[in-house]
């Protein structure tokens, strides 16, 4: 039997700009949503939305 050990990949959070222009938001804002929820995409997404509109 081979060693096999946990490969899941870490909690990655996003960039500022990329945020940004995928949420169509500033990139103040973009930091600001990102600083708030830290690697939470789920929640980065969800308040990236509400800002948006």
């Amino acid at each position: 039997m081979s060693d096999k050990k946990n490969t899941t990949a870490p909690a990655q959070g996003y960039e500022a700009i990329p945020f940004a222009k995928k949420h169509r938001i500033s990139v103040e804002d973009a930091k600001a949503i990102l600083a708030k929820h830290g690697t939470d995409r789920k929640s980065a997404d969800k308040e990236g939305r509400r800002v948006s509109l």
